[in-house]
């Protein structure tokens, strides 16, 4: 999956756990980036009588880079406060939630915004709530109003933004990907062959905690500007990642957990599947603690990865060419740790320097309509993944794809992909590219959560 429990220390802690990263120009708001984080894997709707919430002893930043050195220059930080109104009842409600400031609710939670620069660190959202769980029908009627009500408007023309559960938008073959590699429609071909069936989403009906933001591009570039000479605009590429924090010390003091000392990284996400399929797992607790600046010390990782090796070999004679490839795999390099160089896709590029770096970039410079390209060939267009990603990119499909050798020609002219790279699939429906997930048409995009009373039998 994306990113979730992904690692063997995160899978410990799922109020700090980065779940997927969204980065794009926003359909109905022009002149705006959306920047969604979500945290906390594989909620169950039905998860009473503790619902899910973020973590008031974490700290959830949101970075941006613009100056090409993978270190942050606009950075985005949260932090919750959980309240609880009640403390004599064991009920999440005692009634039903029409409003966010609902006396039935009994554990609300709001947060703090904080925005960073190298000249200033402001405030531009306090005390914001969040909404409830979607509980049921009794608890939380019109969940649909309830939770739009929650999208807030920052100060100082800084952009609105959203933090709360979100159906989750991410779709795999969970089942099917982890038992040795196997992709349903094209099992027949695997080295322990079964009858080729649909691919099943194995997150359906689950949920996430997004924070979300929708903010002018003007506050993202480096020089304060809002428009670009064209694609090629240097200034319209951006990097970004988002990253948990707890306290570096956890001391008892008279019977309660209070934490001390400095923040430490304990979760990062960028690109979707880097440390999940990329990343050896002796290193991911590692890459987990680190900067995206301090990368490098994973390229190799990236020029050689281990899934290219092992699909010709579940995959007997499907891939051959993949099989008989042996350079270093420079198109993914540009993909996921540099962006992609002006002159490899014509009229496309979102580089943002040599540093290698795993961050999910974005040309704002492109329109959210589609522009057809090369990038085509995985399922993409210059408008999503890997140009940023939007919330319904097909990005499994769109990686697979890559890794067996779909992207290689753009470095290596020589090498020609195999037949089955170019029509890999997972979920989607590979007639349509229909997402077996909806969406809002406006933000937060993510779909409003499941009920839990509601999830099928």
């Amino acid at each position: 999956m994306s990113s979730h429990r992904e690692a063997p220390a995160i899978a410990k802690d799922p109020v700090a756990d980065s779940t997927d990263l969204y980065a794009f120009v926003s359909p109905d708001a022009p002149g705006s980036v959306t920047l969604i984080a979500n945290y906390i894997p594989l909620e169950g709707p039905d998860g009473g009588p503790n619902f899910f919430e973020f973590g008031d002893d974490v700290l959830y930043a949101i970075y941006v880079d613009n100056d090409g050195d993978a270190k942050p220059d606009v950075t985005y930080r949260f932090r919750f406060t959980t309240k609880v109104s009640n403390p004599n009842t064991f009920l999440y409600n005692t009634g039903p939630i029409s409003s966010l400031d609902s006396p039935n609710w009994n554990r609300p939670q709001f947060y703090t915004v904080t925005r960073s620069t190298s000249r200033a660190e402001t405030v531009i959202g306090d005390n914001l709530a969040c909404p409830p769980c979607n509980v049921g029908p009794r608890s939380t009627p019109q969940y649909a109003s309830l939770a739009q009500s929650a999208v807030q408007k920052l100060s100082d023309s800084h952009g609105k933004v959203f933090a709360g559960q979100r159906q989750e938008g991410f779709y795999v073959d969970l089942g099917s990907i982890f038992d040795l590699g196997a992709l349903r429609p094209f099992q027949n071909l695997h080295l322990i062959p079964m009858a080729a069936v649909a691919g099943v989403n194995g997150t359906k009906h689950l949920s996430v905690h997004s924070i979300a933001l929708q903010v002018p591009i003007s506050d993202l570039t480096r020089d304060g500007t809002s428009t670009f000479s064209g694609a090629g605009d240097p200034r319209a590429a951006i990097g970004v990642w988002t990253a948990a924090y707890r306290r570096k010390a956890l001391i008892r003091d008279e019977g309660d957990d209070v934490q001390s000392g400095p923040w430490v990284q304990v979760s990062r996400l960028g690109n979707p599947l880097f440390n999940e399929v990329i990343v050896p797992m002796s290193k991911k607790d590692q890459w987990n603690s680190v900067p995206p600046s301090a990368d490098g010390d994973f390229l190799q990782y990236v020029q050689h990865p281990e899934l290219a090796r092992l699909l010709p070999v579940l995959y007997p004679g499907v891939f051959p060419n993949l099989a008989a490839a042996n350079g270093s795999r420079d198109d993914l390099v540009a993909i996921l740790l540099t962006g992609i160089p002006s002159g490899i896709i014509a009229g496309f590029q979102n580089f943002t320097g040599a540093t290698t770096a795993d961050m999910l970039r974005l040309n704002m410079a492109i329109a959210p309509s589609s522009h057809p390209s090369i990038l085509g060939l995985v399922g993409g267009d210059a408008a999503g993944f890997p140009n940023g990603r939007r919330v319904a990119d097909d990005v499994v499909a769109i990686e697979l794809r890559a890794i067996a050798g779909v992207t290689y020609p753009l470095v290596n002219p020589a090498f020609t992909p195999d037949g089955a790279a170019g029509v890999i699939y997972d979920v989607e429906d590979p007639a349509t590219n229909t997402p077996p997930v909806s969406y809002l048409g406006s933000f937060p995009y993510l779909n409003h959560p499941e009920s839990g009373y509601e999830v099928p039998a």
